[in-house]
């Protein structure tokens, strides 16, 4: 240990000879002074350093047009470089504090340059952060598992600074306490567990490409519903539309599945999958009073002349009995009504062309007909895009009327008040 301190008192430093003399002489042997004066000397350089060295950063730092400065100083990296500035005071000055015991003095040294690894290891941490920020800023880079990488380097980080605090402590070779690691490997694992799931979920996210900051997704099991905001080593952070925040483990993300949303902002388009119930009892032929209406509509004239004119003309050649309806083919309101459903959409701006455009009829149920549409809408915000539902909704339960359909609908209270009214009325 002796020699330790012997090897620490021949660090060169200018002055500091003829400083420490001068102490050694103010103190006249006292140790309270000695204490005293150390003390002050390391507040003192702590707070020049903080000022000299961030202020002198920061005045460049608005002299230039580079960002990455201002990151430096934003994440403190030079704040708390200024902290190794008190423990160079203590360390050069252990043998006043101690003159007569060699011991005590190597101690106080290795404390002293254990807290300098500490400080090391954070401004080697905000310097993460400051590069990190920077990537993050630059549109062009990949950012979804960025944070994860950081947090993964920085635990690698104060591993090897816990490994060198141990090792001047106890005046080891870091290698051999390194060799030593190998035994609690079982611990290390069985600590970082999560860390090691959430970095492999992480680099299997990425290179799959599976969710990225900002995609909507869904994960039911955790009442996720909404748009990531970042993807860290242990977990998604995803805001919900509801504005509340939730955390999904990442490894749930790779073993329990989840729903990205990203496909259809990519595509351009918003699928719109929903059905009018129509009432089966309403279903009819088109007779011709219906028809004269019908062909006042716009968008299915050409379409009924056509039809017509079809049905005719198979029923002349396959020379159908028309004195029944059963015989031959007719015109019925509801599968007018879903031609109409097809030309109102193929009108409608806000829907799109190319996509997948379908208006079928479903299985009859004990609710009715359902005719549903199955297309996609142009706008994907979601305030808008309810908008268009409803539009097209409305106008469509408005015109069934026009068509002798009507819409299925449960008997609700006043149905049956009105029901039992009319059976307790007097014929």
């Amino acid at each position: 240990m002796a020699r330790q301190a012997e090897e620490a008192e021949a660090i060169p430093l200018p002055g500091w000879d003829w400083l420490t003399e001068q102490v050694r002489e103010l103190s006249d042997g006292q140790y309270w002074v000695v204490l005293l004066i150390v003390l002050a000397t390391a507040v003192a350089a702590h707070f020049l350093a903080r000022r000299v060295l961030v202020g002198a950063m920061r005045k460049l730092a608005e002299r230039t047009s580079i960002h990455w400065d201002n990151l430096l100083i934003e994440n403190k990296v030079f704040a708390r470089l200024a902290g190794v500035a008190p423990a160079l005071v203590v360390y050069a000055w252990a043998g006043l504090l101690f003159p007569d015991d060699s011991d005590a003095e190597a101690l106080t040294r290795k404390l002293a340059l254990a807290y300098m690894f500490l400080v090391g290891g954070r401004v080697i941490s905000a310097l993460f952060d400051a590069i990190r920020a920077a990537l993050e800023a630059d549109e062009t880079t990949d950012t979804t598992a960025m944070r994860s990488y950081f947090q993964l380097a920085k635990i690698v980080l104060w591993a090897v600074v816990g490994i060198l605090v141990v090792a001047e402590l106890l005046e080891r070779d870091p290698t051999s306490l390194l060799t030593g690691l190998g035994a609690l490997m079982t611990v290390i694992l069985l600590v970082f567990k999560d860390s090691i799931l959430g970095f492999v979920a992480s680099i299997q996210l990425t290179r799959d490409d599976l969710v990225r900051k900002g995609d909507w997704i869904e994960v039911p099991g955790f009442g996720a519903d909404g748009d990531v905001m970042e993807v860290t080593l242990h977990a998604v952070k995803v805001r919900n539309w509801d504005k509340t925040i939730v955390t999904v483990p990442t490894p749930a993300l790779v073993t329990g599945g989840f729903k990205n949303w990203r496909g259809m902002s990519d595509s351009g388009g918003r699928r719109i999958k929903r059905a009018v119930t129509v009432d089966m009892n309403s279903v009819r032929f088109l007779d011709e009073e219906l028809l004269a209406s019908l062909k006042k509509v716009q968008y299915i004239q050409q379409y009924l002349d056509d039809k017509v004119a079809e049905v005719q003309s198979w029923n002349t050649e396959q020379k159908v009995d028309e004195s029944s309806l059963v015989n031959g083919r007719r015109l019925t309101n509801l599968g007018t009504f879903r031609a109409y459903v097809q030309a109102y959409l193929k009108n409608h701006p806000q829907i799109s062309q190319d996509m997948t455009f379908l208006v079928r009829q479903l299985a009859p149920g004990p609710e009715g007909v359902p005719i549903e549409i199955y297309v996609f809408s142009k706008e994907q915000r979601w305030v808008q895009y309810e908008g268009i539902i409803g539009d097209i909704f409305d106008h469509l339960l408005a015109v069934l009327p026009e068509f002798d359909l009507r819409v299925f609908q449960a008997p609700a209270g006043a149905d049956l008040r009105a029901i039992g009214s009319c059976s307790s009325s007097p014929d």
